[in-house]
């Protein structure tokens, strides 16, 4: 048991994530609006970092860090409202599954900022994204539900945080930039949600239940554990675990919501489920067999 110890706590960390979908619904049932519930969440998780890791951060912290944490900070506060909200307009597993195309689109991020040289397995499982996208979302007469558009705009959002966060961990300690970035975070939605005019709190105790978690596992602890327990997994095993926080947030829905699931929903998760785990493992667990992984040079027309 003691061997696997890193990859049960990355499950357990894919868990507590897909119990957040939950969470969150909850609280926006529970009477908090999608700002109020940010801003609380993340005053917990920048409150919990800060102190466990004060000695660490006051150590490594520089201007230059404070700078891309900021940034980090307001790609997760972009994230987050329009997440959030498009859970308002709905449900927890679709909003699930169409935040998990981050994962597809950030190699493409990296295509367009640097050059980054695409593959083919890359391309395909963009593509896959795509159909499935489509058969979850979509609707008869071919229109998209504005909580689906918006969790889609949030998976931009959020693939924008996972590559600039790969970016600025070389040069910078990742707890630092992670106090910062929780604490910008907790800033700017407390700032949005007064300018609002959103400042009383009107929420009932099922909503704030909901946001307590969400502050105290689904960020906080599960950072810890997911940093921990990455230090001695290779990359690939960890993105195939925390993938399956999709599965995970779709699993609760049903079975504490009593989430109707269509074949629809099924067709279109399993389609971006089987993209995410392409477009992440490269398909190399397929010993024995030749893959074509020569990068695709595509070229960008600028006017």
């Amino acid at each position: 048991m003691k061997k696997y110890i890193e990859e049960i706590g990355l499950f357990l960390t894919a868990i507590v994530w897909g119990m957040g979908f939950v969470g969150t619904k909850l609280s926006l049932d529970g009477g908090l609006t999608p700002l109020q519930l940010i801003t609380i969440r993340f005053l917990i998780a920048s409150i919990f970092i800060n102190l466990i890791f004060y000695k660490r951060i006051k150590e490594n912290i520089s201007k230059e860090a404070i700078k891309c944490g900021a940034i980090l900070g307001a790609f997760l506060f972009i994230a987050f409202v329009v997440q959030t909200i498009g859970l308002v307009y709905t449900t927890p597993s679709k909003n699930a599954f169409l935040t998990a195309v981050n994962v597809v689109i950030v190699p493409f991020i990296g295509f367009f900022i640097y050059r980054r040289k695409l593959d083919r397995i890359g391309v395909i499982s963009s593509l896959l994204t795509l159909i499935g996208i489509g058969i979850l979302s979509l609707e008869k007469d071919l229109s998209i539900n504005i909580g689906d558009f918006l969790t889609i705009i949030c998976a931009f959002g959020y693939a924008l945080h996972i590559f600039f966060t790969g970016e600025f961990t070389k040069k910078h300690d990742p707890i630092v930039l992670t106090g910062v970035q929780f604490t910008v975070t907790f800033v700017l939605s407390l700032i949005v949600q007064i300018l609002l005019g959103e400042g009383s709190l009107n929420a009932n105790i099922k909503g704030y239940i909901g946001a307590l978690y969400l502050g105290v596992f689904s960020t906080t602890l599960a950072f810890l554990v997911q940093t921990i327990c990455q230090k001695r997994v290779d990359g690939i095993k960890t993105s195939i675990i925390l993938s399956t926080e999709a599965v995970f947030g779709t699993l609760f829905s049903i079975i504490l919501l009593h989430e109707v699931v269509t074949g629809r929903m099924i067709i279109g998760s399993m389609i971006i489920f089987t993209s995410i785990i392409m477009s992440e493992t490269k398909l190399s667990f397929l010993k024995g067999k030749k893959l074509n992984l020569e990068p695709v040079n595509i070229e960008v027309i600028e006017e």
